[in-house]
């Protein structure tokens, strides 16, 4: 389990290394995205808070990047944090993730990207539920949701 000592030193000394890479050009993601996804996940905006579509979403299933659909959360690691915003505990494992200190706003946060093509997410705060203490607060446009598929018996 992740620690926000983890995170900082990550932040600080270097990333886990992704499983792998995806660089494409600015064409091709203005291509591949809408404008606000592009806006969001590579020019590092941000949704307001409250009106993305998975703020209040609760399926089963995996948040995917949506720039290259690596894995990056779990349903079962989504918690309620009232900020407005998807909160997630910890990412799916711990390479899925690339954290960047973070200085705009007058304020020193840590950056979360997709560890596999540097997409923006949103960031991670020391202020989660336990047992991490992680509250990793995700902008909606830079996810979709792969919903967990029952099959039945």
């Amino acid at each position: 389990m992740l620690t926000w000592k983890a995170i900082i030193n990550f932040a600080v000394n270097g990333n886990p290394i992704p499983d792998k890479r995806i660089e494409k050009t600015d064409a091709e993601w203005k291509a591949q995205l809408t404008p606000a996804q592009y806006r969001i996940t590579r020019q590092k905006g941000t949704e307001a808070p409250g009106t993305g579509a998975l703020c209040t979403v609760h399926d089963a299933g995996k948040y995917n990047c949506v720039c290259c659909n690596a894995p990056l959360f779990d349903s079962t690691i989504k918690f309620e944090s009232g900020t407005g915003w998807p909160s997630f505990t910890q990412p799916i494992k711990p390479n899925a993730i690339k954290y960047h200190k973070d200085n705009s706003f007058g304020m020193v946060r840590v950056e979360v990207l997709c560890n596999t093509c540097d997409a923006h997410l949103g960031h991670v705060f020391p202020d989660g539920p336990e047992p991490s203490g992680l509250r990793y607060c995700i902008n909606s446009e830079s996810m979709q949701l792969e919903k967990e598929v029952n099959h039945g018996n």
